[in-house]
């Protein structure tokens, strides 16, 4: 290429050359006026021709030099790369449902970024209940997600191949960090063992750093990987779009996350309208599953303290109560409904236009999903986030998730309940000891401050359980208020 190079130099050359001797001769023989100016008419002529020549010798050398055409390509569009000191190599296993490891991966991208290690792209743990055998790149799209936040953290698909040999040759040290640990726990106590180590594993990924007390820009880079990088593969991005399109073409519509699954009434103890047989099976459930609570849970004291999801009767009367127009187009967000044929029956009389993705899409458009219990939640997820108005019945990583991407998309319609409030309410209802018309008044009032508008998370420092999840309020990526925190 540099002959190429060389060559064009020495045409160059030749040609002015050969043209200045030219312009010598013809001032020479001509020395009016009139001759002057087909003087400089020649000069500028063989100017402009000197200049056509470079640039079709350029563009041939650019030719040569074949600029990528990957989908992956755009120029100046991903930040330059991060160079620092590596402390070693970060290997995750995210657990739970999808949202539970889409928050988790955050967390360790923000702890790899302060450690100075190097993250492994995740690898799920699929032995869950749900046992979905997705992959981190089956969710989601990995070259944009090591590419966005090259200038933050080095990633890798997979070790370098002298650290895989050594994981392949001996067990690696693995560790359950702490939950919402500080920043002085990953450095005094994580760092240390990386070093030692050289590759450490963590087995557990949700909920690992604190919600509050973090360098600002460590939470926006939380909501950095949250909300730009983590983006889902374009089959799945595709098809839920597909979904919000066909809803939009209706109108507005509500997502109602409703929270009555089977596993989730298991997990909670939460029997409010079974039968006998029915609280039976699902405790049965829950005492089959190690890691959930195996002993007796007083259901009605739990429901009393807000703690369970809201029935889909008792969501029926609240939709009823709080005025949502009886043809709503509702899409329900959720696994499959517990007993629905019976448990929804309220619900659908109440409101007709109920739909899911398994009514909008077509069978064939919604088959590769449909053994990927993750990837059918990431189809919920993004109707979710798009849709006019979002009320989760429990509060769930999935709700939480969303709520705080709602608010970053600037303060979106999220009605969130106070279960506590609602379930005495409702009960009192029924036994006819409020009319109808003061249920509703008072069930209008309880959503007043709930409808996902700017406020300050709340921090319980010594209880961070109890607290705001970070991840649910991210105040610190909020686009600013038109009013004052509440």
């Amino acid at each position: 290429m540099s002959e190429f190079v060389d060559k064009i130099e020495v045409n160059e050359t030749a040609i002015g050359g050969i043209k200045a001797e030219k312009m010598k001769t013809i001032a020479a023989r001509q020395g009016s006026p009139l001759a002057c100016i087909k003087f400089w008419v020649v000069v500028i002529s063989t100017m402009l021709l000197i200049l056509w020549v470079c640039a079709m010798q350029l563009a041939t050398l650019d030719d040569k030099i074949m600029v990528p055409k990957s989908a992956f390509y755009f120029p100046n569009s991903f930040p330059p790369q991060r160079v620092y000191k590596n402390n070693g190599y970060l290997i995750i296993s995210p657990n739970g449902g999808l949202n539970q490891k889409r928050l988790g991966i955050c967390d360790m991208v923000a702890i790899a970024t302060y450690l100075n290690v190097t993250l492994i792209v995740p690898k799920f743990a699929n032995g869950t209940y749900w046992n979905d055998t997705s992959t981190f790149a089956g969710i989601f799209n990995v070259n944009h997600f090591i590419t966005s936040l090259r200038d933050e953290v080095r990633i890798l698909k997979e070790l370098p191949p002298e650290q895989m040999r050594k994981a392949e040759s001996e067990p690696l040290y693995y560790m359950f960090p702490l939950s919402f640990a500080s920043l002085e726990y990953y450095y005094q106590r994580v760092l240390p063992r990386i070093q030692k180590h050289e590759i450490l594993l963590f087995s557990q990924t949700d909920a690992r750093l604190a919600n509050n007390g973090l360098p600002e820009e460590l939470q926006k880079l939380r909501c950095r990987v949250n909300y730009k990088s983590l983006r889902f593969t374009q089959p799945i991005e595709e098809t839920g779009r597909k979904i919000v399109t066909v809803l939009r073409e209706k109108g507005p519509f509500l997502v109602l996350h409703l929270r009555y699954e089977k596993d989730v009434l298991a997990f909670t103890g939460c029997i409010e309208g079974l039968t006998k047989e029915e609280a039976a099976e699902v405790n049965e459930m829950r005492y089959s599953h190690d890691g959930w609570m195996h002993k007796p849970i007083d259901s009605k004291r739990k429901r009393e303290r807000g703690s369970c999801p809201l029935t889909p009767e008792e969501t029926a009367l609240v939709f009823q109560a709080l005025g949502i127009d009886r043809n709503t187009t509702i899409y329900i967000a959720a696994g499959e409904i517990y007993k629905k044929e019976k448990r929804m029956a309220d619900l659908a009389a109440a409101y007709p236009n109920l739909v899911r993705k398994q009514t909008i899409l077509k069978p064939l458009e919604l088959e590769p999903f449909l053994k990927h219990e993750d990837q059918m939640a990431a189809l919920d997820y993004i109707v979710a986030i798009e849709s006019d108005i979002f009320i989760p019945t429990f509060e769930g990583n999935m709700a939480k998730a969303v709520d705080g991407h709602r608010r970053y998309l600037g303060f979106k319609t999220t009605i969130s309940l106070d279960r506590k409030l609602l379930v005495g309410l409702i009960d009192q209802y029924k036994n006819r000891t409020l009319s109808w018309d003061k249920f509703s008044l008072l069930v209008k009032k309880t959503r007043e401050e709930r409808t996902g508008k700017p406020a300050r998370r709340m921090e319980i420092p010594d209880h961070p359980r109890q607290e705001d999840y970070f991840y649910s309020n991210p105040q610190e990526c909020l686009p600013p208020p038109t009013s004052t925190f509440n």
